[in-house]
């Protein structure tokens, strides 16, 4: 599995393996995990791309928009169940 490394606005860094990426409307998303246990918490982030084409990542935090990716997340994989 494909990894990402993380940096929050604190300047920590956090691995995450992607788990699937879909392209809704022109915008990038990722759907990712800190491990790959069962029962995990899961992140969808939104890639963002700058004047200067630098790509950057940034959690997707708005409820409406994370219940409507969540459940694109679902229907590209099989055996996943999103519970927000």
């Amino acid at each position: 599995m494909d990894e990402i490394l993380f940096t929050t606005d604190d300047g920590e860094e956090i691995p995450f393996i992607i788990v699937e990426q879909t392209t809704i409307a022109g915008t990038n998303y990722l759907l990712v995990t800190e491990n790959d246990e069962d029962e995990v918490d899961a992140y969808i982030l939104r890639e963002i791309v700058d004047e200067e084409d630098q790509l950057t990542y940034e959690m997707v935090d708005d409820e409406e928009q994370l219940t409507a990716l969540a459940k694109v997340f679902e229907e590209l994989i099989d055996d996943v169940d999103i519970e927000m």
